[in-house]
């Protein structure tokens, strides 16, 4: 199906979301490191069980990125060809692994070396040898990675439910693993489309059971109380306890890591439904900007995969995978008038060594993120859309981005704040800015933007979002 703008932020805020959400939990998983204290959030510190950089995201992500590189081709995730490339994909992430859950392990570790062509068959053969020796391979592993099968058959609520148990099923025999993806799934597509939360979509697809399991989740305001979590049911309650209970992604996340136990699966889990619900535009932008991991992906990488995935292709310009946006103008940046360490340009200001950091609110190629002489993580990009009724909250990403100037001003970078032409978003962030460092109203901010920055000239969405930001003075 064909998504408009704010479907299009919440297709792509649901990979987005898992994986912030893994490397938000990457840090305390299974007591790596004490729970936050009351009061005290977590953060993305890296560490864990497989010693991981800040930002990094694990097994979690890394399963789920093999999912979403093969669903970004188009293929139909239920169709046995498609399998049998997700499957050489695990195994591919297997020889490179630091962190793996026992039971995919134990699937995966009898097939290394084997041909791709008829290799789901033979993934799934040995999980259901593995399931009638024990009896116990309802983990939480297929649920963690299971967003991108929501994305590849938005609308189509059959295909959707057959594609999870089918992709699940490589690795867990259980029914319980597969109903749970299920269940999610359909919950993603429930909230990509429609921006609602509702995890009891999916329930006249799965065993009666889980109407009862779900109510148990809503009662519980404590993720907590379902650990330990390693069981995919245990796992799903715990972060539908954490989604039911938050609004935003932000407190959801916390919700969820705090619940202890396996955190960053249980964060993972709750954060593809919280960016399915609330958008990329809602995950901050201080974890947005060091999110990476196997295979040498970034947020923009992840990005590209849900977008193409959701809309079944690039757009009509080549976005996200063009190398170059085009962008014609001469306009050169020029200084914030409240910070001289700011610049306010347009996308032709791209250029080696016009500053340290780099933030951009228009679409860019894959040849021109991050900029030359950039650390990845300094070169940021935001989702704003400058359309009418495109955004799904337009204060709050604003807020965030000047906060995001905030925190790169505070490490003593320079900073370039650009969007297409240096019209509409680039003056209406630097307002929020300014008024944000200053205390002054965002309004009469603007006015003083637009006396340096001549090309000003915002659409009225953005100055009423101006005018909803908080007082800071």
């Amino acid at each position: 199906m064909r998504l408009k703008g704010k479907q299009l932020d919440r297709a792509v805020g649901a990979l987005v979301g898992a994986a912030a959400g893994d490397a938000l939990g990457v840090p305390y998983e299974a007591h790596s490191r004490p729970l936050p204290g009351p009061g005290e959030p977590a953060e993305m510190l890296g560490g864990g069980l497989g010693d991981y950089e800040p930002g990094q995201w694990s097994d979690d992500t890394e399963m789920a990125c093999v999912i979403a590189q093969v669903a970004a081709t188009g293929a139909d995730l239920r169709d046995e060809t498609a399998l049998d490339e997700i499957a050489a994909g695990f195994l591919r992430w297997y020889a490179e692994a630091s962190d793996i859950g026992i039971q995919t392990r134990r699937v995966l570790s009898g097939l290394v070396g084997s041909p791709k062509e008829g290799l789901a068959e033979r993934m799934r053969t040995l999980a259901a040898e593995l399931h009638a020796r024990t009896g116990k391979t309802a983990g939480n592993g297929s649920l963690m990675r299971t967003a991108p099968v929501a994305l590849a058959h938005l609308g189509d609520t059959d295909a959707i439910a057959e594609a999870a148990r089918a992709v699940s099923a490589l690795t867990h025999h259980d029914p319980q693993a597969g109903d749970a993806c299920v269940l999610w799934c359909l919950a993603i597509d429930h909230a990509v489309r429609t921006g609602e939360l509702d995890v009891r979509i999916g329930l006249d697809h799965v065993d009666p059971q889980w109407a009862t399991l779900i109510e148990e989740a809503e009662r519980a305001p404590d993720p907590a109380r379902f650990v330990p979590n390693g069981w995919v049911v245990t796992a799903l309650q715990g972060a539908w306890a954490a989604v039911t209970h938050a609004a935003s992604v932000e407190e959801g996340l916390q919700a969820a890591v705090k619940g202890g136990g396996d955190t960053d699966t249980v964060a993972a889990i709750a954060g593809a439904l919280l960016g399915a619900r609330y958008g990329i535009s809602a995950v901050p932008a201080k974890w947005r900007r060091g999110l990476h991991g196997w295979p040498g992906l970034w947020t923009r990488d992840l990005t590209r995969l849900a977008y193409v995935t959701a809309q079944g292709g690039s757009d009509e310009h080549g976005w996200p995978e063009c190398e170059i946006m085009h962008y014609h103008g001469t306009v050169e940046p020029v200084a914030h008038p409240d910070d001289p360490g700011v610049l306010l340009g347009a996308a032709w200001a791209l250029r080696p060594g016009i500053a340290d950091a780099v933030i951009s609110m228009c679409r860019l190629g894959t040849a021109q993120v991050p900029l030359s002489g950039v650390d990845p993580r300094d070169h940021v990009e935001v989702w704003l859309i400058d359309k009418p009724d495109a955004n799904n909250n337009l204060p709050a990403v604003l807020s965030d981005t000047a906060t995001l100037i905030e925190d790169l001003r505070a490490e003593g970078k320079t900073v370039l704040l650009h969007c297409a032409y240096a019209e509409s978003r680039t003056p209406t962030v630097a307002a929020a800015y300014g008024a944000r460092i200053t205390g002054k109203d965002p309004i009469d901010t603007l006015d003083r933007i637009a006396a340096v920055l001549t090309t000003t000239n915002p659409k009225e969405e953005l100055k009423n979002a101006l005018r909803q930001l908080p007082k800071t003075g």
